[in-house]
C-alpha cells in the first residue's frame, strides 16, 4: 500500500509538472526570443542536459527593474524540466484491438438485456426486466464516463483507469497522444537549445528585432560590437546605432542580399557588414566585422593604382619611341610589321592601364556629384556614336524613347557606361544583325535596355561577367579586341548612380542588358537640393553589392 501511494504521489507531481507546458503554450520562434545579456556575475547554465550540445555561455537575466517585459522571459527556466525523466510510461503493448473493445460493450449490452428478460419472464414482467437490464447498462456507462473525465480532469500523464470498452480504447488514444507531445516537446526544447548555443557561439554580432524595430534578443558578440546592454532590451535599433547610412539602409532593406558596409559609430577605425534578413513581422540583424577585408581591399586598390600610374610614364616613353622608329621612311620592310604589332599592343596596355586607374577612382569615390541629366539628349549622343562604330558592322540600330523622363547624376560616367554597353552588343552580333535602346518608365524607376540577336552568352557565364578580366571566349575576345574591363567600369558607375544590372541571354539568339534607375534618382522624384547629397546604397549581386572584385567581361 505505501509503495502504491508512492507511485500515486510522484504521478500526481509529474501530472503537475507535465501542465506547466499548457500554461506556456510556447513555439519555437519564441524559443530565441528571451533577452540575455553577458555577465560575470549571478552565473547560470542555462543549456544542460541535451546530448551533443555544447555549454551555455553563463548569462544573466534582465533584472525585475527592466522597463520592459519580454513575454518569453520563462521560457528558458523551463527547459531543464523537460528530459526524459518527464515523459510518462508508455502503455503495455494493446493486445485488444478497437473492434474486440467494441464488442466487449456490445456483449455485455446482449448479456444484460438477456439477463433482464428471463428475469422479467420468471416475474411476468418482461419489459420491465428489459428496461431494467438497459438501466444498468446505462448506470455502468456513466460510472465509467464518470471515470474518464475524473481522469482528464486530474492529469493525462497517469495510466488510465479500468474503463469499459470502448471507453478503454479512447482513453488509451488521449494517454499515448499525451506522450508523444512530450517526446515532440522534448526533442523540440532540444533542438532550441542546441541552436541557441551555436548563436551564442558565433563571432559575429546577431540581433533579433520586433516588429517595432525594438531589441529581443542578442548574443555576446552584439555586445562586443554595439556595446549593447541589458537595459537596451526593448529599445529601437535605430536609436542604438547613431548612423545616417545604417537608418537609410534598415528603412529600405527588403532581402538578405542588401547589406551595408560603414565604419563603425563607436569605433572610427572599424569597419561593420550590416544583413537584415525578415522573417514574419520580425527581422533579423546580422553584423560582421569586416576590418581586416576592407584593409585588404584597399590595398589592392592602392596598389592597382599606384602600380598603373607608375606604368604608364615608361609605357608613354616606349609608345613614342616606337612611333618615331615606325615613321622612319628608311625602315626596313621586314621590320615595319613587327613595329606595327608593337604599336598595338602598346595602345591595348595603354587603354588597360587608363581602365584600372577609371576603376581606382571608381572604387575610391564614395559618391559622386549629381546633377540633371537630360537623359533623352544623351541616348540620342549614344545612338549617334554607335551610328559612328557601327560603320564596319552594318547593323540595324533602333532608338525608341517611350519615356522623356531625366535622372540625377553624373553624365560623363553615364554616357561611358551606357555606350559600353551598345558597343558590345554591335560587336559580338555577327554582321547584318539588329541593336535595339529603349528608354522607358516603368513601376520601379526608369528602364533602360540594349538587346540584339547576337551570339548569346551561356547561362554559367552570367553571374561573372562583371568580373575584371573575365573572358567568356578568350580567342574571340582577342579578335574582336577590348581590355576585358569594359563591364567592369559599367557596373561600378552604375553603383554610383544606385542602378540595378540585370542580364537576360540565350545563346545563339541574342542578350538584353538592362539598367533599372530606382525612383529616388528620377528628375521629378528628387528636389535639387538632395540630389547633391545622394548616396549609393549596396545592392543585390546583379547590381554591385560591394565594391570587391568583382567587375568585368568583354568590353
Amino acid at each position: 500500500m505505501s509503495q502504491s501511494k508512492s507511485q500515486s504521489n510522484s504521478a500526481s507531481k509529474l501530472g503537475r509538472q507535465s501542465d506547466m507546458p499548457h500554461q506556456q503554450q510556447l513555439e519555437v520562434g519564441e524559443a530565441v526570443s528571451e533577452q540575455v545579456t553577458v555577465s560575470d556575475e549571478n552565473k547560470e547554465r542555462l543549456i544542460d542536459g541535451f546530448d551533443g550540445a555544447t555549454t551555455a555561455t553563463p548569462l544573466k537575466k534582465v533584472t525585475k527593474s527592466s522597463p520592459y517585459k519580454n513575454p518569453y522571459s520563462n521560457l528558458y527556466q523551463n527547459l531543464s524540466d523537460t528530459n526524459s525523466k518527464n515523459i510518462i510510461e508508455p502503455l503495455p503493448d494493446n493486445k485488444n484491438p478497437r473492434a474486440t473493445l467494441l464488442w466487449s460493450d456490445f456483449k455485455w449490452l446482449v448479456i444484460l438485456i438477456l439477463l433482464g428478460a428471463l428475469l422479467g419472464h420468471y416475474m411476468n414482467a418482461l419489459p420491465w426486466g428489459i428496461i431494467v437490464a438497459l438501466v444498468l447498462y446505462y448506470v455502468w456507462r456513466l460510472y465509467s464516463v464518470q471515470q474518464f473525465y475524473g481522469w482528464m480532469s486530474k492529469s493525462l500523464t497517469l495510466p488510465p483507469p479500468e474503463l469499459s470498452g470502448s471507453m478503454t480504447f479512447m482513453a488509451n488514444q488521449l494517454y499515448e497522444s499525451k506522450r508523444q507531445e512530450q517526446m515532440t516537446h522534448q526533442r523540440m526544447m532540444g533542438l532550441i537549445k542546441k541552436i541557441r548555443s551555436s548563436l551564442l557561439a558565433l563571432q559575429d554580432a546577431v540581433i533579433l528585432l520586433d516588429k517595432d524595430d525594438s531589441l529581443e534578443w542578442w548574443n555576446q558578440a552584439a555586445e562586443t560590437l554595439l556595446a549593447l546592454r541589458s537595459q537596451d532590451q526593448g529599445r529601437s535599433i535605430l536609436d542604438l546605432i547613431d548612423a545616417p547610412e545604417f537608418k537609410a539602409y534598415y528603412v529600405d532593406a527588403v532581402s538578405p542580399n542588401d547589406g551595408l558596409r560603414m565604419r563603425s559609430w563607436r569605433d572610427y577605425e572599424r569597419f561593420l557588414q550590416c544583413e537584415v534578413t525578415h522573417f514574419g513581422t520580425e527581422k533579423l540583424l546580422i553584423i560582421y566585422d569586416v576590418t581586416r577585408l576592407h584593409h585588404l581591399e584597399q590595398m589592392r586598390k592602392d596598389f592597382v593604382g599606384n602600380v598603373s600610374h607608375e606604368l604608364r610614364t615608361p609605357l608613354t616613353v616606349i609608345m613614342g619611341y616606337i612611333e618615331t622608329f615606325s615613321d622612319q621612311p628608311d625602315l626596313d620592310p621586314k621590320w615595319r610589321r613587327g613595329f606595327s604589332l608593337m604599336t598595338q599592343q602598346t595602345v591595348r596596355m595603354n587603354q588597360i592601364i587608363n581602365d584600372l586607374l577609371l576603376l581606382s577612382r571608381l572604387e575610391n569615390e564614395e559618391s559622386i556629384q549629381s546633377e540633371r541629366v537630360d537623359m533623352p539628349k544623351l541616348l540620342t549622343r549614344i545612338f549617334d556614336d554607335a551610328q559612328a562604330y557601327n560603320k564596319d558592322y552594318n547593323h540595324l540600330i533602333d532608338l525608341h524613347l517611350d519615356s522623356q523622363q531625366d535622372i540625377y547624376g553624373a553624365e560623363g560616367y553615364l554616357h561611358s557606361a551606357l555606350l559600353n554597353l551598345v558597343t558590345n552588343a554591335i560587336k559580338y552580333t555577327p554582321k547584318g544583325g539588329e541593336v535595339r535602346i529603349t528608354w522607358q518608365e516603368v513601376k520601379e524607376g526608369c528602364l533602360f535596355t540594349v538587346s540584339d540577336n547576337g551570339i548569346g552568352i551561356a547561362d554559367e557565364h552570367l553571374d561573372r561577367l562583371t568580373e575584371r578580366f573575365y573572358r567568356v571566349d578568350g580567342g574571340r575576345s582577342r579578335s574582336t579586341g577590348g581590355t576585358g574591363l569594359g563591364l567592369a567600369i559599367v557596373k561600378h558607375v552604375l553603383y554610383q548612380h544606385e542602378a540595378k544590372l540585370t542580364i537576360e541571354s540565350v545563346e545563339g539568339k541574342g542578350s538584353k542588358f538592362h539598367v533599372l534607375f530606382p525612383k529616388r534618382r528620377i528628375y521629378q522624384s528628387v528636389s535639387s537640393k538632395s540630389a547633391a547629397k545622394l548616396k549609393p546604397p549596396v545592392t543585390d549581386n546583379n547590381n554591385v553589392q560591394d565594391l570587391q572584385d568583382k567587375p568585368s567581361s568583354n568590353s
